[in-house]
């Protein structure tokens, strides 16, 4: 299986009370699919997936596989444990987990190989490795990278480098057979693409999500002077977007599009200020007023 496209980790709504807001939930996804976007991930570091209770994550999986096999698209969710994997036996749209290289212990190169092979030997789906070292404090060499793709479930990875260096020029100039790379550093949308990445797993792509998709289908059409403008522009746009910790500003987006009926967040986050949903805003507007508004 190869993914492709850019993939939206969809934010979890909340309501006056505090609840999610499942309706929400349901309609920001037939959004983004309507838009074009290639399939949706649940319960990630996006969704605050940490902050919601047992029963809440269920009723967000719930919905979420609901919306994607009426659509007929693929489901990504975030699970870390064998136990969380074997839960998503029966989902049918779930077509892999994201699973996080292991954060604060630092296990090594070694130790995040026996992990991941230790986590596709109990789990029913393929497995996506979530590699975002400025939030684990675990780095990957290409040589590791190219060992996880070795396991015979580990079928991607969603490679979150906090700059491109030559591992990222290494892995994506000669990527595994039947391996997707899948860009999930917003800001590095463009170079990552134009080094091959087979697609993205891109929250900033909640709005703006056409645009988003244009400029992944220019860079894979060859277009990459057509896709340069672009780039920055949308690159400006996922700066302001994560100006503050993710999905505060994009919730403060949604929220002043009417999208969501509050822009809150759960602690240990906090809401974003006005005036960063206020550059977010502006920058919005400028990336959809060009001529790839309708791509």
């Amino acid at each position: 299986m190869t993914l492709n496209g850019v993939h939206v980790p969809l934010i979890t709504p909340f309501d006056e009370a505090g609840a999610v807001d499942l309706g929400v939930l349901e309609e920001l996804a037939y959004e983004v699919l309507s838009a074009g976007a290639a399939g949706l991930v649940a319960l990630g570091t996006t969704a605050e997936a940490t902050t919601l209770s047992a029963n809440e994550r269920h009723q967000v999986l719930e919905v979420l596989t609901g919306v994607c096999g009426r659509r007929a698209v693929p489901l990504l969710v975030g699970a870390n444990t064998a136990e969380e994997l074997q839960a998503l036996a029966a989902r049918r749209s779930v077509v892999a987990a994201l699973c996080l290289v292991p954060s604060f212990v630092r296990p090594g190169e070694d130790g995040v190989v026996a992990h991941f092979d230790a986590l596709a030997a109990a789990s029913p789906v393929p497995l996506v490795v979530y590699h975002v070292p400025h939030r684990t404090g675990q780095d990957l060499s290409t040589g590791a990278v190219r060992r996880l793709a070795a396991i015979d479930a580990v079928i991607g990875i969603k490679y979150a480098p906090g700059a491109i260096d030559g591992d990222a020029v290494d892995l994506l100039t000669d990527p595994p057979q039947g391996f997707s790379v899948l860009a999930g550093t917003d800001e590095l949308l463009a170079p990552m693409l134009a080094l091959g990445a087979h697609g993205a797993i891109l929250a900033s792509a909640h709005v703006a999500t056409a645009q988003f998709l244009a400029l992944v289908a220019a860079f894979q059409a060859g277009q990459a002077d057509q896709a340069r403008p672009l780039g920055h522009q949308l690159r400006r746009l996922s700066a302001a977007l994560f100006a503050e910790p993710n999905p505060a500003v994009i919730k403060g987006v949604l929220h002043a599009q009417g999208r969501i009926p509050t822009p809150g967040v759960r602690l240990p986050l906090l809401p974003a200020a006005a005036a960063s949903i206020d550059a977010a805003v502006r920058h919005l507007g400028v990336t959809t007023a060009g001529r790839y508004a309708t791509a």
